[in-house]
């Protein structure tokens, strides 16, 4: 018998059946998302990305008895008819074809949830995103903003140097409160990793660093959050950045970040890169680093990036993220940089909303370099909207990319799921026996219609259990 939960004050029900008589229902322990803010005041950050559309319900699994579920009529990505899918709690066991004219394959598991033909596919990454400064627009002000975005980027380095003004007086608790929010919309929408970044200089200090820390240990199971110790403002143009960053790491950062490109000269960009690497190798660690992210044709930190891998023997080791200055250069330029890009594993990461210039994304894919999307910034001194929603990141970009025909439309998908994975450095996921028991159940059958409703997935799915389900209600009168 399929259940549906009744609506209440705070949850949303989403179908299920129970394999076991008397059974509650998995809906019955679906609970609110802990500690919302109590809030409402829109001027309040930790409000404002807490507080979910009254029609979109983020609800958490709080207790389960049994975390072994059955998703009957899904619809796989380039796979045709329906499928059933049998999860435990530590990978998915069974993928099997249902036929139209014989029962689906008889699994039974404690709790079942219909797809009802809907498109199930691996969770989604943010490969790039600025969570140590999230919702931190109003205390910028509107001039960064405006320098970043105008014309051909001239005023990138301008913007950076005005947004630094928001880390004055910063707290590691102001950091994690922020973070916080916008992890609880990642679990929401699907994101089950992000690439995090945290600014660390004289000014922040490690409050970036220790709030998204905590951030981390706090949803560890529900969003794997990698956090990046981040040199915002420079290496040789901050001195004692280098010290902190070593501090950073050893606390328990993730990857080394860098931005060589906003450095006083190339042999001073250089010097910065090769720092970053040698940090990175030293500790064992990835690099991820923005790079050449202005109109300049003359910034080449992408490929000093690329040749520092190759010569430390760290490749496959790093991200590029931005590389804007792509868009400016001659076609052999960008030929040679692709084929070395190639050779040293790099990876890039592609934010093509919260800038006028992009790098060059179709030129890359077809040389067998892997791209991702990233949301990159949430309300801060750089880009004025964004919600963590990577459906919503790659719409925008199907309109400034031009990917518009459905195998483009698939392309995009693949870069917020297949593409981020391989760019981030984790091991490639596929709907297969034997992969992590994540999944998500999308709001549409084909990635045309996912695209277009861009909403929040119908079903999130970690660890074999749902941890979020939203659904949109319209009444007309």
């Amino acid at each position: 018998m399929l259940v549906s939960r009744p609506k209440t004050a705070g949850t949303e029900g989403t179908r299920y059946r129970s394999s076991r008589a008397n059974s509650q229902s998995l809906a019955d322990h679906l609970t609110e998302a802990s500690a919302a803010p109590t809030t409402t005041d829109p001027k309040d950050p930790a409000a404002r990305q807490g507080h979910l559309s009254t029609t979109h319900v983020l609800a958490s699994v709080q207790r389960v008895t049994e975390p072994a579920l059955v998703v009957r009529n899904a619809t796989l990505r380039g796979r045709p008819g329906t499928w059933t899918i049998v999860l435990d709690q530590d990978a998915i066991r069974a993928v099997e074809r249902q036929q139209a004219t014989t029962p689906v394959p008889a699994h039974e598991g404690p709790t079942e949830l219909d797809a009802e033909g809907n498109l199930v596919t691996i969770p989604f990454v943010d490969a790039h995103l600025h969570l140590c400064k999230v919702h931190t627009l109003d205390a910028a002000g509107d001039n960064p903003l405006a320098e970043y975005t105008s014309g051909t980027m001239g005023g990138a380095l301008t913007a950076i140097e005005g947004a630094a003004t928001v880390k004055r007086g910063q707290t590691a608790d102001d950091v994690y409160a922020r973070a916080r929010q916008t992890l609880l919309a990642s679990v929401a929408n699907g994101v089950r990793v992000v690439q995090a970044f945290a600014d660390v200089d004289p000014v922040a200090g490690l409050t970036g660093v220790e709030g998204l820390l905590r951030a981390r240990e706090e949803f560890r199971g529900r969003v794997d959050v990698q956090v990046v110790a981040f040199p915002q403002d420079g290496l040789l143009k901050a001195p004692g950045t280098e010290e902190l960053l070593t501090e950073a790491i050893r606390r328990g950062a993730d990857v080394v970040g860098g931005i060589p490109w906003i450095e006083h000269t190339d042999a001073d960009a250089k010097a910065h890169v090769d720092a970053m690497v040698s940090l990175a190798q030293r500790t064992n660690r990835r690099v991820a680093m923005l790079v050449d992210d202005a109109g300049d044709p003359s910034l080449r930190t992408t490929e000093m990036l690329a040749a520092a891998l190759l010569e430390r023997g760290m490749v496959g080791r790093g991200s590029a993220q931005h590389a804007r200055a792509m868009a400016t250069y001659p076609e052999p330029t960008v030929r040679r940089l692709a084929g070395l890009a190639k050779a040293a594993g790099l990876g890039f990461v592609t934010d093509p909303h919260t800038g006028p210039l992009h790098l060059r994304v179709t030129d890359l894919l077809a040389a067998g370099v892997p791209v991702a999307l990233g949301q990159d910034d949430i309300e801060d001194a750089y880009y004025p909207f964004g919600r963590h929603n990577l459906l919503e990141v790659a719409f925008v970009a199907a309109h400034v990319l031009g990917y518009l025909a459905d195998p483009q439309l698939e392309t995009l998908l693949d870069m917020v799921t297949m593409q981020g994975y391989r760019v981030v450095g984790m091991p490639p996921r596929a709907i297969e026996p034997g992969a992590p028991a994540d999944l998500l159940v999308l709001d549409g059958r084909t990635a045309r219609e996912v695209l277009t409703r861009h909403s929040a997935p119908l079903t999130v799915v970690t660890g074999g259990r749902v941890v979020a389900s939203t659904r949109t209600v319209t009444e007309l009168f």
